[in-house]
């Protein structure tokens, strides 16, 4: 697990050699992030919503 986000240009001091994310590995990457951004909406929707109806919550998996 990384200490910063993806993104986050690296520290100065940081002497990790960084090597280009494969295209497989990109893919799944991406996947994962939007399997993630579906739940989040998904759990959050109806109260993110204020003009939508009431949605009951989803029982826990």
């Amino acid at each position: 697990m990384s200490s910063h986000d993806r993104k986050d240009s690296p520290h100065p001091n940081d002497k990790r050699e960084t090597r280009p994310e494969s295209r497989s590995a990109r893919e799944r990457r991406k996947q994962h992030e939007s399997d993630n951004y579906d739940h989040s909406l998904e759990e959050t929707f109806p109260a993110s919503d204020p003009v939508s109806s009431f949605v009951p919550s989803k029982g826990l998996n």
